[in-house]
């Protein structure tokens, strides 16, 4: 049936997490205290990689990064979600709404394709551990993060440019507590076809092709460690792989969580328990996993610590 009634619209109503006003004031909490964690662990980690000679390596240069793009997209959705927890009525403007799509669109994708670039690097420095310097150069590392960021981008306003062009409906009410591109394709009045495909082909392109990457990375990390004749040896090799591969388990496993419902029990509701785990769970449990289970920068922690 062919939409109608489209109007000019100043801002939007975003649901938010929960209609429970009751239970606001106790979201309002966990999640700032969430905010607050992934804010100080991700600053944290930028600040000691940069600081500290010993984490002057390829592997913590695409560390900074990711902390980076944590920061990013859980500060683009986590401060307007806290606000609206205490407002009474949850608005955004609507250049505001724009922008929080784009922003979270470009942290969102340049995150799958750094955790590509990490897993290479993983990759690079177990099979080719004499050639590790010379092919992880800075000008290298600096290709595999500027890549995917110039990508996110155009992909990010090319999104963002698709929807907010289009003519929305009278209605202005997003189904979500920010603003996401397939909640607001629901109250556009004029054609979506386009926007859905690029949509559709690109989350799929980004998904699958740097899962493609991760997975041939590691599978070719596993066949060399399993040369390896010391147990010592093949423990230390996986000691240095496991706090990416538990990031990499954590994020795509919410991902594919996400897309791989069937589209009889898909609701915008799943959606927002997902999107609360990557946009806020995720941003706060990266810097714990790097610096739990990673020697060198709990050591450096040490060090710090002793000093103060």
């Amino acid at each position: 049936m062919e939409k109608q009634n489209f109007t000019v619209i100043s801002e939007f109503i975003l649901m938010g997490i929960t209609d429970h006003l009751e239970l606001q004031a106790l979201f309002f909490g966990l999640f700032f205290i969430i905010y607050v964690t992934a804010v100080v662990g991700n600053l944290s980690m930028i600040l000691l990689t940069k600081m500290d000679s010993r984490l002057q390596t390829p592997m913590y240069f695409f560390l900074q990064h990711l902390s980076f793009i944590d920061f990013g997209y859980s500060t683009a959705v986590a401060p307007k979600m806290l606000v609206n927890l205490l407002a009474e009525q949850n608005t955004i403007p609507y250049n505001w709404c724009a922008t929080q799509q784009a922003l979270f669109i470009f942290f969102i994708i340049s995150e799958l394709f750094v955790l590509a670039a990490m897993a290479y690097d993983r990759y690079v420095a177990i099979c080719n551990p004499l050639l590790y310097t010379v092919i992880m150069s800075k000008r290298v590392c600096w290709v595999l993060v500027a890549l995917p960021y110039l990508y996110s981008a155009f992909l990010s306003l090319i999104t963002t440019i698709k929807i907010f062009l289009s003519s929305f409906c009278s209605n202005n009410i997003i189904s979500h507590f920010y603003c996401d591109s397939l909640p607001l394709l629901t109250i556009i009045c004029s054609g979506t076809r386009d926007v859905e495909l690029i949509i559709l082909i690109f989350s799929a392109f980004n998904l699958l092709s740097s899962l493609f990457i991760i997975l041939v990375s590691y599978l070719m990390i596993l066949m060399s460690i399993l040369r390896i004749n010391s147990a010592e040896g093949r423990q230390k090799a996986f000691s240095t792989c496991a706090p990416h591969l538990t990031v990499v388990v954590v994020l795509y496993g919410t991902l594919i969580f996400m897309y791989v419902q069937p589209k009889s029990s898909h609701s915008f509701e799943t959606d927002k328990m997902a999107s609360l785990f990557y946009t806020l769970i995720i941003p706060m449990l990266n810097p714990m996993i790097y610096s739990f289970r990673n020697k060198e920068v709990k050591d450096v922690v040490h060090k710090l610590w002793k000093t103060i």
